[in-house]
Order: structure tokens, then sequence, then C-alpha cells
């Protein structure tokens, strides 16, 4: 049994949540989101202002996917009411990041400097040493970010690197001399 999947989810004010066929989508202050869901496999209940998810057999797929649609509606609802938003933190000496248009241009230690190309409907801030990336659908920005710190991971040793703002580096001791 999915403990996310029993769960009703609630659907806030100011909020319209549809489903025409096999396509959710959820309507918010912010934006607007869309996703197909496996009705197949899922019967998806909007009533009133509350929205049950149950499985149409017992199969581990079915199973699996009830939870899974269950934190994708549920992650939707609130990225349009409000937005998700991730910090990373650039730690090291001579590594710098810069936003140049939709391109983030970043100087990781490399003979040469790492482009990479903001997604649309991510917007994206660079400060001294900290970019904060936020968008309405959770799973671009989280994803990008993750691109993002793949680009330079920090090391345990001087903790150089990109690292999320609420990641905790364990630090190794180096070797020790006579």
């Amino acid at each position: 049994m999915s403990r996310i999947g029993k769960k009703t989810i609630e659907i806030p004010a100011k909020t319209e949540v549809t489903l025409l066929g096999n396509v959710i989508t959820v309507k918010g202050p912010l934006g607007e989101l869309s996703r197909i869901v496996r009705t197949d496999a899922v019967d998806v209940l909007i009533e009133g202002n509350q929205i049950n998810l149950n499985p149409k057999n017992d199969s581990l797929e079915t199973k699996a996917l009830w939870g899974t649609f269950g934190s994708h509606i549920k992650n939707m609802i609130q990225g349009v009411n409000q937005e998700y938003v991730v910090k990373l933190i650039i730690e090291g000496v001579g590594y710098k990041a810069d936003l140049q248009g939709n391109t983030l241009v970043m100087n990781l230690g490399f003979s040469h400097q790492v482009k990479l190309e903001v997604p649309a409907g991510i917007s994206c801030k660079v400060e001294k040493g900290e970019i904060t990336l936020s968008s309405i659908n959770k799973e671009t920005v989280t994803q990008f970010a993750a691109v993002i710190r793949s680009k330079k991971k920090p090391e345990p040793y001087k903790g150089k690197g990109i690292r999320y703002s609420d990641e905790v580096i364990r630090r190794k001791e180096g070797k020790k001399s006579v």
C-alpha cells in the first residue's frame, strides 16, 4: 500500500485542477502546469477541493505509480502557489559564475569556461558565490540544479566545488607531515 497515494490531496483557494482524458492540468496564481497521468493504472477523482487516487489493480507497477502520481500532483499544486527555490554555493579560489543573457558561464578551475543554457521557465540569479534558481516546476528546477552541481562536485579536503546551500560536506584530514 502506498502511504502517499492513500492521502487525499487538498486543493487550496485560487487553484483549479482539471482532468481531461489522461492529462491533468493545474492552474494557480503563478502559472499553469500539465502532466500526463496513466489512467489505465490509477483513477484520479476530483471532488470539490480534494483529489483522491485509487489503483485499478494490485500489480507492483500500479502500486508504484499510485504514489508517484500522488507526489507529482501534490508538487504541481504546491508549485503554482509558491515557487520552488534551489540555492547553489560556489566555493574555491577563482571559482565564479556569471549570467550572460540566458547562458550561465562558470569558471571552475578548468582550462575552459563551462557554459550552460538556462531552460525555459527557470529564473536564474547569480550573486557573489551563489546561484539561485526558481521555477514553478519542481522537476525542471531540481534537474537543472543537479546538472550545474555535476560540473564540479565538492571535494572532501578543501570543500572546493559547487554544493547545495543546505548540503553538508564531510571533510577529510589531509596528509600529516612528520
